[in-house]
C-alpha cells in the first residue's frame, strides 16, 4: 500500500523522502520525528515491496529508508531493483533501517548500494542525525 503525502510547507522541501516500514506505528513515529526537521518532507511511505517500488518510481525521491522485513515482499528486493534500475526511480540515496543487521545481512545491503544500515534497537537518533545532515545547503 502506498500513500503519497503533501507537505505543508509552501516551499519546495530540500530533501524528498519515502518511507518504507511495514509497522504502522512505527511508521508513525519515524514520520513525526522527521516531520520535526526543516526542509525534509516524506512524500510517500509503504509497507509492502511492491508499494515501496510504486512509491519510488512515482515520487522519485532524494532518499529511501528502507526496512527490511516487509508485510510482502523485502526490503532487499526493493535494493535490487533500486541497484538494478537506478534511472526508474531518480537515484535515490538509500538506508536501511532493520532489527536484522547481521553482518551477511548488512555485507549484501552494501552490495546493494546501501549507503547506511541503522539498527532499529539502538540506533534511531543516529538515523534522524543522518537525514538532517543530509539536507542540502
Amino acid at each position: 500500500m502506498t500513500a503519497p503525502l503533501q507537505s505543508a510547507s509552501a516551499a519546495a522541501p530540500a530533501l524528498r523522502i519515502v518511507l518504507v516500514e511495514d509497522s504502522a506505528m512505527l511508521r508513525g513515529m519515524l514520520r513525526e520525528m522527521l516531520d520535526e526537521l526543516e526542509r525534509v518532507c516524506i512524500v510517500a511511505e509503504a509497507e509492502d515491496e511492491q508499494g515501496a517500488l510504486a512509491a519510488l518510481e512515482a515520487q522519485r525521491p532524494d532518499l529511501a529508508i528502507i526496512d527490511l522485513e516487509l508485510s510482502a515482499g523485502s526490503g532487499l528486493g526493493v535494493l535490487r531493483q533500486l541497484q538494478a534500475e537506478p534511472s526508474r526511480f531518480g537515484h535515490p540515496r538509500a538506508v536501511v533501517f532493520s532489527n536484522y543487521g547481521h553482518a551477511p545481512v548488512r555485507a549484501r545491503c552494501e552490495q546493494l548500494g546501501v549507503e547506511r544500515f541503522f539498527d532499529k534497537s539502538f540506533q534511531l537518533d543516529e538515523l534522524i542525525d543522518f537525514v538532517q545532515a543530509a539536507v542540502p545547503g
